[in-house]
C-alpha cells in the first residue's frame, strides 16, 4: 500500500498516540473520583482509532499493529489499577498485564472484521466486540471487571440515572458511540489527520494552513457527536429532577471498627488485637449510636474473624456475647461479615472447593455475611460467592501458576453459593429485606439485581477495604456502589472494617461518608423500596445482545473472507 503523501506529525507516532489514549481513558478512574475528567471517556478512544488507521494505511505490519495496541491497553491498566500492588506486587503485575492481554482480543476481532468486510463493518463491529468481552468478563473465572467502560461514570452518577433502563453496560455503549463519531468528524474535517494527499507548493501550504485553522474551529459535524453527549446528559437530570425516594424507612447504623488488616486485624500480626478485643470495639461503637427506632446494625467482612464452624457456631463464646449484646437491644438486627467453615460427611458429598484434612475431613472455607434477626432467631448465612480471582477463587487451569498471589485475605478457593441470600425481615420492620453484598460483589450490576428479584428492599454492603491502604482502589468502589443504587433503586448501607462507611441513597448520591483511617460509627435513616427496576427485570440486555451479534459478525467475517480467498484461488488458476 502506497503511503499517503502527507500526514498530521502526532499520527507518524503510534506510540505517542497510544499513551495519549492511555491518558484520556484512565479519566474515568482518576485517584479521587470527580465529574470534572469524566467527560475525557468521550474522545479515550480517538487515539487508538487514529492508531489503528495510520497503522493500516502504512501497511504496518501485525506485530506493531499488536504491539502499539497493548501498549495504550497495559498502560490504562497500569494508571488505573496500580493499586493492586500494594497487597502484592507480583498481583498487581499479574492483573495489569493478563487483563491488558485480554482486552485485545476485541481490538483484534475488530481489525479483522475490517479487514474482511471494509470500514463500515468494521468500525460497527468495534463497540459490539468490546461490549461482548466486558459482558464476558462479568461471569467467567478470571473475571475482573473493573475497568468496564460504563463503570467510568461511577464518578459522575447524576449523568447516568437511566442506568436503571441499560445498567453500566449501557453507559459503555455510549462511550464507544460518541468516540466513533468524534473520530469520524476528525476524519472529515481535519486533513492531516484523514491522511489525504495534497498538492505541492502553494497548494500544499493552503491546505496544511486550513487543516491547522480547522483545530481551533467548531465544525458542523462535531455537532452531532455533541448531541450525543447532551441527549443522554438531558435525560438523566431531568430524571433525576422528577425522582423521588421510594418505600418506607428505617433506621440503621453502620460500624467502621478500622483494624490494619496487614498488623492488627488477623492473628499472627505483629500488633494483633486479640479477637475478643475486636468484638468488644464493634459493640461499644455500635452502642454509642444505637437510638430506640435503631432496626439494623451492619458490621464489616470479616468484622468476626476467627474461623466458626456453622454447625456449632451457637456455642461459640463470641457469639453467645452477640446474643447477649442483642437480648439488651430488642428490636434491632444484626448483618456482620464472617469467617465460616462447613464440613461435608463424605468426598461425594463435598464440593469443587472442598479442602481436605485428616483431622477435619472435608471442608469448605467460606467469606459469609452473618444475619442475627434477634437475640433468639437462628442465624442465616449468605456465602459471597463473586470471588476474587486468584485469592479466593482459581481456575483449575491457572492453580499452579497463581495458588502463591496474595491479593489480600485468604489465598486460595473458598466456597460460595450459587443463589442470591435475601435475608427474613425483622418482625418489628416488615419491609426491611436485607441483600447482604460482600466487597467484590458490588462491581457486578447483573449480580446485584438478583437480589433485587428475591425480594431485597436495601443493600447491605460490607467490605474490608483497608488492603489497599490509602489509594483509588477504595475510593472507587464506593463510587461503583453508587451505580448499583441507581440500577435497582435501593439504598446502600455501607460498613467498611476502614475505607469508608456511610450511605447512598436511590438516585446514587452519597448522603453520609465517614472519614477513613479512624475508628467511628455512621447511623442514618434509609428508603426501603421494593419496586422492581427494568434492568433488574431482564438484566443484561445489551451484553447478552452484543454477544450474539459478535458470533454473527465472526461467522460473517469468516466465511466472507473464505470466499473471497477461494475465488482469487480459482481466478489465478484461471490466468495461468
Amino acid at each position: 500500500m502506497t503511503p499517503p503523501t502527507k500526514t498530521s506529525p502526532l499520527l507518524q507516532q503510534p506510540l505517542l498516540l497510544a499513551v495519549l489514549g492511555a491518558l484520556l481513558l484512565s479519566g474515568g478512574w482518576a485517584p479521587w473520583p470527580t465529574a470534572w475528567l469524566v467527560p475525557l471517556l468521550f474522545i479515550g478512544w480517538v487515539p487508538y482509532l487514529l492508531m489503528e488507521r495510520q497503522l493500516t494505511l502504512t501497511g504496518a505490519r501485525k506485530g506493531r499493529v499488536f504491539a502499539s495496541t497493548y501498549l495504550l491497553l497495559v498502560s490504562w491498566n497500569a494508571l488505573t489499577t496500580w493499586w493492586v500492588s500494594y497487597a502484592d506486587l507480583p498481583a498487581g503485575i499479574a492483573a495489569v498485564v493478563l487483563n491488558a492481554l485480554l482486552m485485545c482480543l476485541p481490538l483484534m476481532a475488530f481489525r479483522q472484521t475490517k479487514k474482511r468486510l471494509g470500514n463500515r463493518w468494521g468500525y460497527l463491529s468495534l463497540p459490539i466486540y468490546w461490549i461482548a468481552f466486558e459482558q464476558l468478563h462479568l461471569h467467567w473465572d478470571i473475571t475482573w471487571p473493573w475497568l468496564t467502560l460504563g463503570n467510568g461514570f461511577a464518578a459522575a452518577p447524576q449523568w447516568v440515572q437511566w442506568y436503571e433502563y441499560t445498567g453500566f453496560l449501557g453507559g459503555s455503549v455510549w462511550v464507544w458511540v460518541v468516540n466513533l463519531l468524534f473520530f469520524q468528524a476528525l476524519l472529515k474535517h481535519l486533513p492531516g489527520l484523514a491522511f489525504q494527499p495534497v498538492a505541492t507548493g502553494a497548494a500544499e501550504a493552503t491546505s496544511i494552513e486550513t487543516g491547522r485553522k480547522s483545530a481551533f474551529e467548531w465544525q458542523p459535524s462535531f455537532n452531532t457527536p455533541l448531541f450525543f453527549i447532551l441527549l443522554p446528559l438531558a435525560l438523566s437530570y431531568l430524571m433525576s429532577s422528577k425522582y423521588q425516594e421510594k418505600g418506607p424507612t428505617a433506621e440503621v447504623v453502620v460500624v467502621q471498627p478500622n483494624f490494619d488488616p496487614y498488623v492488627e486485624k488477623f492473628e499472627g500480626g505483629p500488633k494483633f488485637i486479640p479477637y475478643d478485643e475486636q468484638l468488644t470495639r464493634l459493640l461499644a461503637l455500635s452502642e454509642q449510636h444505637l437510638t430506640p427506632a435503631t432496626r439494623l446494625v451492619l458490621w464489616p467482612e470479616t468484622a468476626l474473624e476467627e474461623p466458626y464452624w456453622e454447625n456449632a457456631i451457637e456455642s461459640n463464646p463470641k457469639i453467645r456475647r452477640v446474643r447477649e449484646w442483642l437480648g439488651r437491644h430488642p428490636g434491632v438486627a444484626l448483618l456482620t461479615g464472617i469467617t465460616t467453615l462447613s464440613s461435608y460427611p463424605s468426598k461425594e458429598a463435598a464440593s469443587e472447593t472442598a479442602r481436605y484434612r485428616d483431622d477435619l475431613g472435608y471442608y469448605d472455607f467460606f467469606n459469609t455475611g452473618a444475619y442475627f434477626a434477634s437475640a433468639t432467631a437462628p442465624v442465616v448465612f449468605y456465602h459471597k460467592s463473586r470471588l476474587v480471582p486468584g485469592v479466593e477463587k482459581i481456575p483449575p487451569v491457572l492453580a499452579s501458576l497463581i495458588a502463591h498471589i496474595d491479593l489480600g485475605g485468604t489465598v486460595g478457593s473458598v466456597g460460595s453459593q450459587s443463589e442470591r441470600t435475601v435475608y427474613p425481615a425483622p418482625t418489628n420492620a416488615p419491609a426491611l429485606r436485607v441483600a447482604p453484598v460482600i466487597c467484590y460483589e458490588s462491581i457486578y450490576g447483573d449480580f446485584i439485581g438478583e437480589y433485587m428479584a428475591n425480594g431485597a428492599t436495601l443493600l447491605g454492603l460490607v467490605t474490608n477495604d483497608a488492603w489497599w491502604h490509602d489509594s483509588p482502589g477504595y475510593r472507587q468502589l464506593l463510587s461503583y456502589g453508587q451505580l448499583r443504587c441507581i440500577e435497582t433503586r435501593r439504598d446502600l448501607a455501607r460498613a467498611a472494617n476502614t475505607g469508608f462507611t456511610g450511605f447512598i441513597n436511590q438516585r446514587g448520591e452519597i448522603t453520609q461518608r465517614e472519614p477513613a483511617w479512624i475508628a467511628t460509627a455512621s447511623r442514618a435513616t434509609v428508603h426501603l423500596n421494593d419496586e422492581v427496576t427494568f434492568y433488574v427485570r431482564f438484566g443484561e440486555l445489551i451484553g447478552r445482545g452484543a454477544q450474539g451479534l459478535a458470533v454473527l459478525l465472526l461467522v460473517f467475517a469468516i466465511v466472507v473472507g473464505w470466499t473471497r480467498k477461494k475465488k482469487a484461488s480459482l481466478l489465478f488458476k484461471e490466468g495461468m
